[in-house]
Parts: C-alpha cells; structure tokens; sequence
C-alpha cells in the first residue's frame, strides 16, 4: 500500500468538486462514446486486427480503472473548507503559506489533499516534506525539512486561508 493510499482523503472543496467533475465527465460522456465505438468496431467482423475495436477495449478498461480510483477516493474524503479554520495565524490544511529559503528565494504553497495537489499551480500535498515541516507553525517561525539535499530551513513570511 503507498503512502498516498494510506492516507486519510482530505480534500478541499474545490478538490472534491474537480475529482467529482472528472468521474462524472468519465462516466457520462467518455465511456459512452468508447462503447459506441467498441460496438461499432465489433460489429466489423474480424476483431484481431481490428485497431478501433483493440484500442478501444483498452482505453474502456483505464477509464474504469480510473472510476474506480475517483469513486472510492470521494467515498472515503473528508472534505476540509479552509475558510472555517479557526485559527487563522498557524498553518494547517488549505493554508497558502509565503516563506523564505537560506536561499532566500521565496516561494508561496497551498497545502491541499494528495489527490488534488499540482505542485505547478503551487498547490502541495499535506504529506510532502514541506508540508509536514509547516504545519502547525506561525508566521516569524524558521521551520526545518528533510530535503533531497539534506537539511533545509525556512522562515515563514506570511499564512492565510481563502475568505
């Protein structure tokens, strides 16, 4: 089992929305356009060499492996709204965090859920090594982490939680 199985499912709302929207679009319009291809494909006959029919076949079977993942994934999400956050002035999921490297090269991060994460879009899963080194702490906190590297260090600049 990975780490990210392992892991309680938490998810912003926007995550749930986007994961849900992602099922749907699968189920109700990719699939049957597959299987209206995987029919049509079958009823050409000779289905070895039939490349419609093969690919098909296998693109049908990703689709409902992916179902699958995305349906136990929002079954077993706790949905998390930053908004609600009591404490606005440590950091905790769905915090955008500004901070600081030894670099001092600064960067700003929103710590989402595992499965929602895009580290291009600053977003970064509650379970990866900054994320772990940055909970629970305040602005003015140096906080360290275990990096590729070695020992890293990081003063957070600023926290805040969506409005």
């Amino acid at each position: 089992m990975t780490m990210a199985n392992s892991y309680p499912s938490h998810l912003t709302p926007q995550g749930f929305d986007r994961l849900k929207e992602e099922l749907n679009g699968l189920l109700y319009k990719e699939r049957p356009k597959i299987v209206e291809i995987v029919s049509w494909a079958a009823g050409n006959g000779d289905r070895s060499e039939n490349g419609d029919y093969i690919y098909g076949k296998r693109r049908l079977r990703e689709i409902d492996r992916r179902v699958r993942f995305l349906s136990k994934r929002l079954d077993n999400a706790i949905v998390v709204d930053p908004k609600e956050q009591p404490q606005k002035n440590k950091v905790y999921f769905g915090a955008t965090v500004t901070y600081v490297t030894e670099e001092d090269q600064e960067y700003t991060v929103t710590i989402v859920g595992v499965d929602e994460a895009i580290t291009e879009h600053g977003q970064i899963s509650l379970i990866s090594p900054i994320a772990k080194a940055l909970m629970n702490a305040k602005v003015g906190d140096e906080v360290k982490f275990q990096s590729p590297a070695g020992e890293k260090f990081l003063e957070i600049l600023a926290v805040s939680y969506p409005s």
